[in-house]
């Protein structure tokens, strides 16, 4: 059976906040729950609600503002939620200034003096660590989750029931993640897409952390970023 898998879109950078599940009526995965004001949980309890879902737990891609915002809104609004994200991008979650660009660092500027001077970010009580190649079983729904650096040091991929790959900030449809925010690496990313994204069945689904879906299957004919990446002419 195919897995449920719909979107919120934030207003703020058109980061896609992802609900996947293995149905109707079932346990949810939210994915990179972004910035809207106060927070992007209301839009994603309608989701929830639309399809009678449940939440299970909330994977963050990588630790920019843009997919971790609403995070601790999210976590409170629910009870007894885990966090999943990888080890190298954990502190971002509690100090995401720390890959921050200049418009990321406005956007906060703006955000306390005109709606919250108290606006604060920290760590879910309940947050778990990921490693490369680590296997989670969420719900009904099998997780692989792959490091792939580059965007940020901590992006992670995440494979789900070998039918759809979250692709966070590593690949979107016909482009790439930007690398020259902090912590941002040409090379790693040039490595990530050649020995992580290029190694993947051509038929999975692909939920980027921006615009629409694509494939791996498309990406790999026609995405030139990938195309360099693979023949060593990214970096």
């Amino acid at each position: 059976m195919a897995l449920l898998v719909d979107r919120v879109v934030a207003p703020y950078y058109q980061t896609n906040c992802w609900i996947v599940a293995p149905g109707a009526g079932k346990e949810c995965v939210v994915i990179d729950p972004g910035i809207d004001i106060p927070t992007l949980t209301p839009q994603i309890q309608e989701k929830i609600k639309k399809h009678n879902l449940k939440l299970g737990a909330v994977f963050i891609t990588h630790g920019h503002l843009d997919h971790t915002f609403s995070l601790i809104s999210a976590i409170e609004d629910f009870v007894s939620v885990d966090c999943y994200v990888h080890e190298l991008d954990r502190d971002l979650l509690a100090q995401p200034e720390r890959a921050m660009g200049p418009q990321s660092q406005e956007l906060v500027k703006q955000l306390k003096s005109q709606v919250n001077p108290d606006l604060s970010f920290a760590e879910p009580n309940r947050t778990w660590s990921l490693q490369d190649m680590q296997e989670i079983q969420l719900g009904e729904m099998r997780f692989r989750f792959l490091h792939a650096p580059g965007h940020t040091p901590g992006s992670t991929l995440a494979q789900v029931n070998d039918e759809v790959l979250i692709s966070g900030d590593v690949l979107f449809r016909g482009s790439i993640g930007r690398t020259d925010l902090p912590r941002g690496s040409i090379s790693d990313m040039e490595r990530s897409l050649r020995e992580k994204i290029a190694t993947l069945p051509g038929e999975l689904r692909v939920l980027p952390g921006h615009g629409d879906e694509t494939s791996i299957g498309s990406e790999m004919k026609s995405n030139p970023f990938l195309q360099a990446a693979i023949e060593g002419r990214l970096a």
